[in-house]
C-alpha cells in the first residue's frame, strides 16, 4: 500500500488506502481486510480502530491506524472545543490582535473538556476570554474551499454535484444561477440546501483536488493491468479553426480506456514526422511491450507512411484503422450510389418541407408514432440511413396524413410544393427506392451500434460481424446477386485495403464462442492471419513452436478447454475470460490469446471527448502556470467521461436532438436544392425514374444481425 504521509491531512490520505466501489463513493473497500465501508469518511474510522459504527480493521499496519487515529481524535477535540467556544462567542470568527493567553487558555480548554464530573459552569469558566483586542475578519479563499467540519453526507452530496460540473465541463458560474438553486430546492429544503450545494470556491478546491486524487488513483490502477492484458493507442485527430493539426491519444484496455495526452502535430510548424515523434513518446510511455496495436481515426497516405515506419521499428506492433470509421466509409459510398442518392434526394424534399413549416410539423407529430421523421445519429453518415428506415416505418401513418382533412383543406396542400410532397408520398417508386437503401444500408449501420455499443472488447468477433453484415444483405435482397454484388464490392474494397488486420482473423480463430461452432471456418485468409499474428507477437523460434503444439490442443478442443465448452462458459465469459480460466495448460497460447481477445476495434472518435479542451490547452498564449492548471483540468474532465463510457451500459447510435442545421432540415423561406429538383422532375414527368423493386408493401424491414456476433 502506500506509505504514510505525515505532513497529508488524514481526510486526503484515506484516499491512498481504499478503494472506491462507485461513482458516488457510497461504496469503498479497505486496501487491506477488503470490507467494503460506506464512504471514505467511515474507512477512517475503520482503519484507525475508533468503534462505534464500524468495526475496526484487523490488518491496518501499526504506524497507518495510529495516523489516522490520532487524526480522529484531533478532529473529535476540535469539534468538542468549538461547541465551547460557541458558548462565549456566538459572533463570526475573529482575528486576534495579539496572542498572550492563547496557549494557556487551550490547556484550559482540554482540561474543560475531560473533568466530566464538573458543571458546564465550571467548563465555561475555565475558558475565559483573552485580554487582548479581536479584529473581526471575513474567512479566506481557502477556509472557503476547505472541507474540514462537514459532515460525510454533505462531501458525498457536494462531490457528486462537483462531479458533474467536472465531467459535464460545466461552467462553475452557473452555481449562482437562480434557475439552479429553484431546481435543487425541489429536492431539499431550508438549511439543507447549504449541506448540498457547494461554492465555486468549494469547486475550485477541496472537490476538484478530491475528484483529480481520485481520476489520478484510478489510472494508476488500470495501467497496473497493461502487462497482463495488453492495450491499444487510440487516435483522435482534426483540424481546428487555426488551420492546426491536432490529436487526442488515448489508452484502452479491458480495465477501461483514459486519456494520455493532447498534441500538435501540424507538420508546417512541428515538422513532417511530428506524428511518429509523438507516436514514438507514446510507445516509450506506455512500454512497447504492452502495446499491442495503434488504432488510428483515419486513413491516408500519410497514416500509412508513419504505420509502416514504426511496424519497422517494433515488430511486435500492429495498425489497424477504426472499425467504425471505416464502415461509416461504407455508407458513404454506399449513399453516393446514383438511385441511393435519388432517393435520399427526394427524402430530403420531403423533410426539409415539413420542418420549414411549423403547422405542418405540428400536423405530422399527431400521425407519426414517433416524436420526429428525421433520426439523428451520434455517426453522422448513418443518419441519412436511419432516417429512410423511419420513413418504413412510419409510412402508413405519412400516407394517412396527406389524405387526411386537415392537410387537404390546408393553405400548404394547395402551394407547388406541397404538391411535389404529396406526390412524392404517394410515389410507389419512391417507396422502392426506400427499401432498396434500408437493406443495402441498415445492416452496415447495426453493425456499428454492435461494436460501438459497450465498452466490451470486439476483437474476437469485428471478423464474423463483418461476415455477417455481407450475408444480411444478401439474404434481404432474396439472394439475388445484381442487386446485392455492389454493395458487397463497396464493403469487401474497405475491408481488403483499409480495414482488415491479421489481429481480426486470429481473434476469429481464438474466440471460442465462433471456434467451438458448427459453420466455423478456417480459410486461407484467417490461417494466415493467425500465423503472422504469432510470428510477430512471440518473438523468438522456441516460443512460436510451443504455440504451435498448443494450438493443435485448443484446436482438438482437449484437457481444460474441453471443460470450458462442457459448462458453457464459452457463452457467458468474454473470450478473453474464458482463456485466462481454461487456458493454464497451455501458457504460451494462453498469454497470446488473452492479449489479442483485449484488444478494442475502434478508435478514439467514439467517446465523443470535447475538443475545445485540447485546443485550449495547446494554445500559444497561456502561461506556464495557465498551461498546468488546465492540463489538470483537461485530464481530469476527459478520464472523468472516459471511466462513465465503461460504466455505461449501452451506446445508442441514435441522437436524441435534431440539429437544426442539418441536410435534412432548413430554414423557412429557402427552397432547397431537393425541392429544385423534385419540381424540375414534375415538370418533365420524371417522378418514377428511381429504382423499381417488386415488393412495395409498407411493412417495415427487421434487419438484425445474430446475437453470437457480440
Amino acid at each position: 500500500m502506500a506509505p504514510i504521509d505525515p505532513s497529508a491531512e488524514p481526510s486526503k490520505e484515506v484516499y491512498n488506502h481504499g478503494m472506491s466501489l462507485d461513482v458516488e463513493n457510497k461504496r469503498v473497500q479497505c486496501c487491506y481486510c477488503g470490507k467494503v465501508v460506506p464512504g471514505f469518511s467511515r474507512l477512517q474510522h475503520h482503519l484507525g480502530g475508533m468503534r462505534g459504527n464500524i468495526s475496526e480493521c484487523p490488518d491496518v499496519p501499526f504506524e497507518v491506524k495510529e495516523f489516522f487515529r490520532q487524526g480522529l481524535v484531533s478532529l473529535k477535540v476540535g469539534h468538542l472545543l468549538k461547541k465551547f467556544r460557541d458558548l462565549d462567542h456566538p459572533m463570526p470568527p475573529l482575528k486576534r490582535a495579539c496572542i498572550s493567553n492563547v496557549k494557556a487558555n487551550f490547556v484550559k480548554s482540554q482540561q474543560a473538556v475531560s473533568s466530566q464530573n464538573k458543571d458546564n459552569s465550571i467548563a465555561r469558566n475555565s475558558l475565559s476570554k483573552p485580554t487582548c483586542v479581536y479584529k473581526r475578519r471575513l474567512p479566506s479563499q481557502k477556509e472557503c474551499s476547505d472541507k474540514d467540519g462537514l459532515d460525510s453526507d454533505s462531501i458525498m452530496v457536494k462531490r457528486s454535484i462537483g462531479r458533474f460540473f467536472l465531467e459535464n465541463g460545466v461552467d462553475f458560474c452557473a452555481l449562482a444561477s437562480p434557475s439552479f438553486h429553484n431546481m435543487m430546492s425541489n429536492f431539499v429544503k431550508g438549511d439543507e440546501m447549504k449541506r448540498c450545494i457547494p461554492s465555486i470556491a468549494e469547486l475550485k478546491g477541496w472537490i476538484f483536488d478530491d475528484e483529480l486524487h481520485e481520476i489520478e488513483n484510478y489510472v494508476k490502477n488500470v495501467r497496473l493491468s497493461w502487462p497482463r492484458t495488453g492495450c491499444s493507442i487510440q487516435l483522435d485527430g482534426w483540424t481546428d479553426h487555426l488551420g492546426r493539426s491536432l490529436i487526442n491519444v488515448v489508452v484502452d484496455c479491458p480495465e477501461g480506456p483514459i486519456y494520455l495526452r493532447s498534441s500538435d502535430i501540424s507538420p508546417l510548424t512541428k515538422g513532417a514526422n511530428a506524428l511518429q515523434l509523438l507516436l514514438e513518446a507514446v510507445l516509450e510511455e506506455v512500454g512497447i511491450q504492452n502495446v499491442i496495436q495503434i488504432v488510428a481515426h483515419t486513413s491516408s497516405d500519410y497514416l500509412e507512411e508513419v504505420s509502416k515506419q514504426l511496424i519497422e521499428n517494433h515488430r511486435s506492433l500492429f495498425w489497424t484503422v477504426s472499425a467504425t470509421h471505416c464502415i461509416s466509409r461504407i455508407l458513404d459510398k454506399i449513399a453516393a450510389i446514383w438511385s441511393i442518392k435519388v432517393t435520399l434526394d427526394k427524402a430530403k424534399t420531403i423533410t426539409k418541407f415539413i420542418y420549414a413549416r411549423a403547422a405542418v410539423l405540428k400536423l405530422l407529430r399527431k400521425y407519426i408514432s414517433s416524436h420526429d421523421l428525421v433520426k439523428s445519429s451520434k455517426i453522422n453518415s448513418a443518419t441519412s440511413f436511419l432516417t429512410l428506415e423511419n420513413f418504413l416505418v412510419e409510412k402508413s401513418n405519412l400516407e394517412l396524413m396527406f389524405i387526411s382533412s386537415e392537410w387537404v383543406s390546408s393553405f400548404w396542400a394547395l402551394s407547388s410544393e406541397g404538391k411535389i410532397v404529396t406526390n412524392l408520398i404517394a410515389d410507389s417508386s419512391f417507396w422502392s427506392g426506400v427499401k432498396f437503401a434500408v437493406k443495402a444500408s441498415i445492416p452496415l449501420v447495426r453493425a456499428i451500434s454492435l461494436i460501438s455499443g459497450d465498452s466490451k472488447p470486439h476483437m474476437g468477433f469485428i471478423y464474423e460481424t463483418m461476415d455477417q453484415v455481407k450475408e444480411t444483405i444478401s439474404e434481404e435482397f432474396g439472394r439475388k446477386k445484381t442487386q446485392y454484388t455492389p454493395i458487397w464490392n463497396i464493403i469487401d474494397e474497405t475491408w481488403n485495403t483499409i480495414l482488415h488486420s491479421p489481429l481480426h482473423a486470429a481473434g476469429y480463430f481464438l474466440n471460442p464462442r465462433l471456434h467451438y461452432t458448427e459453420d466455423f471456418y478456417s480459410d486461407t485468409e484467417v490461417a494466415g492471419g493467425l500465423l503472422i499474428t504469432i510470428v510477430r507477437m512471440a518473438g523468438d523460434q522456441r516460443t512460436q513452436d510451443l504455440i504451435s503444439r498448443q494450438l493443435d490442443v485448443y484446436g482438438g478442443c482437449r484437457g481444460d478447454f474441453k471443460i470450458g465448452t462442457d459448462n458453457n462458459s464459452r457463452d457467458s465469459l468474454s473470450p478473453a475470460t474464458w482463456w485466462s480460466r481454461f487456458g493454464d495448460h497451455c501458457p504460451d497460447l494462453q498469454k497470446v490469446a488473452v492479449r489479442i481477445l483485449s484488444q478494442t476495434c475502434n478508435g478514439a472518435e467514439v467517446y465523443g471527448l470535447r475538443r475545445d479542451l485540447a485546443e485550449k490547452l495547446l494554445s500559444s498564449e497561456t502561461t506556464t502556470m495557465e498551461y498546468k492548471q488546465l492540463l489538470k483540468v483537461t485530464n481530469l474532465h476527459y478520464n472523468l467521461k472516459l471511466k462513465q463510457y465503461k460504466m455505461e451500459a449501452k451506446f445508442n447510435i441514435v441522437s436524441d436532438e435534431s440539429n437544426p442545421s442539418e441536410e435534412w432540415i432548413q430554414a423557412e423561406g429557402d427552397e432547397s436544392e431537393q425541392m429544385h429538383h423534385a419540381r424540375r422532375d414534375m415538370e418533365f414527368g420524371l417522378m418514377n425514374t428511381s429504382l423499381k423493386d417488386e415488393d412495395s408493401s409498407s411493412v417495415p424491414l427487421n434487419i438484425q444481425l445474430k446475437s453470437s456476433a457480440v
